[in-house]
């Protein structure tokens, strides 16, 4: 099974949110089904197969994620990630701002879902191969 350690590698290779594609093809020859980040901390839960996990600690100090989604404001700075004019932390408080608590990618199905604090899904999208 992967370890945390072979999973920062991978990401290591990761500036922008246009490294993402890319990232998601490392996790698959990894063995990764999917993971969870969480935003007001930069933790993370991978998920294998037969129940494995494995967890990342946080990554950075404690952001407020609003509590209120606004979807659309969000959709722009997704947008704007994906094409390369943000880094990762920009996004995560990007993220907060818009109250968004958490995303789920499942690569298995090859989506994103970003959720609000009170798990309702704010957006799903698929991740491009």
């Amino acid at each position: 099974m992967f370890t945390i350690d072979q999973i920062k590698e991978a990401h290591s290779k990761v500036k922008t949110g246009a490294d993402f594609p890319n990232y998601i093809q490392d996790l698959i020859i990894l063995g990764v089904k999917g993971y969870d980040t969480f935003v007001h901390d930069g933790s993370v839960v991978y998920y294998g197969l037969n129940n494995y996990t494995a967890a990342a600690e946080e990554k950075y100090p404690e952001i407020k994620v609003a509590d209120y989604p606004n979807k659309e404001l969000f959709i722009e700075h997704l947008v704007k990630h994906q094409h390369g004019e943000t880094d990762y932390m920009t996004f995560c408080n990007h993220c907060a701002q818009c109250g968004i608590a958490k995303w789920r990618v499942d690569i298995v199905e090859m989506t994103c879902t970003y959720f609000d604090k009170s798990e309702h899904e704010i957006l799903i999208e698929k991740i491009p191969v």
